[in-house]
């Protein structure tokens, strides 16, 4: 495995990683995005991720890697400048992604739906979580964080790179719904709301809206049923995160 030196803080390679950082324009034009971390490296080769080029700082081991991929090398200073990290992690690596268009249907089990989220760590952290319980797919709605976004991948802990993920409309995301003879539920209060413990998800999508405002009335006109998380009366409500995990573990325990 042939390994470049780059010692020239404005390399080209090194200002694309930083503009991959920085811009969701840029990412979404090159079609490209970055990651942070041995961990995370680990897993982009473990799940095949599309890699394009690995950067690791002097003293980290460079792992085997495809043969088409390049494989760089900086010193700490120069790593420092390019990482989204406060502490860098040693290791970034690019990788390219593809818009997949909406299936025709979907072949059923259970789905996440995050509606209006914007904060990168909670949509990483959902994901992650949704992948633990074995959600088959996960939807982002109404500007969700950019799941590109190197603050998300980072919080996904990889599960970005076996986890399907589509932004859509929430007219496009009832009508694959309804095709695939799926309800959605939202979390969120009305007169139809039941606590979760005792709601029939089976086949369902869980919608999951941001902490400020929760679900969108848009979204919250299109869902079939809502459920309550059961909690003390002194608590008003949960961090959005934190409730897609009591959520997503009820469907799990429930279904399995």
């Amino acid at each position: 495995m042939t390994v470049e030196t780059i010692s020239g803080k404005h390399n080209p390679l090194l200002t694309h990683l930083r503009k991959l950082a920085s811009s969701r324009a840029y990412r979404d034009a090159c079609g490209e995005y970055l990651g942070d971390g041995t961990k995370l490296l680990e897993e982009a080769l473990k799940w095949d991720a599309p890699l394009s080029t690995v950067v690791v700082s002097e003293g980290v081991a460079l792992p085997a890697l495809p043969a088409q991929v390049r494989a760089v090398r900086v010193s700490a200073e120069l790593m420092r400048s390019v990482s989204p990290a406060e502490t860098p992690q040693g290791a970034l690596f690019t990788a390219r992604f593809t818009r997949e268009p909406l299936p025709e249907r979907l072949d059923g089990g259970r789905c996440l739906v995050l509606d209006g989220v914007q904060d990168p760590g909670n949509v990483g952290t959902m994901l992650r979580t949704a992948d633990a319980f074995d959600c088959r797919c996960v939807f982002l709605v109404n500007a969700c964080a950019d799941l590109y976004n190197p603050k998300t991948v980072r919080a996904t802990m990889g599960a970005i790179f076996r986890t399907r993920v589509w932004t859509c409309g929430v007219t496009e995301l009832s009508g694959l719904l309804r095709r695939s003879g799926m309800t959605l539920c939202g979390t969120a209060l009305r007169g139809d709301t039941v606590p979760l413990t005792e709601a029939d998800l089976a086949h369902a999508a869980v919608a999951i809206g941001s902490e400020g405002r929760g679900l969108s009335e848009e979204l919250l006109r299109a869902c079939d049923k809502t459920v309550r998380i059961p909690m003390s009366p002194r608590c008003e409500s949960l961090n959005a995160a934190m409730a897609a995990g009591v959520v997503l573990w009820e469907l799990y325990r429930n279904n399995r």
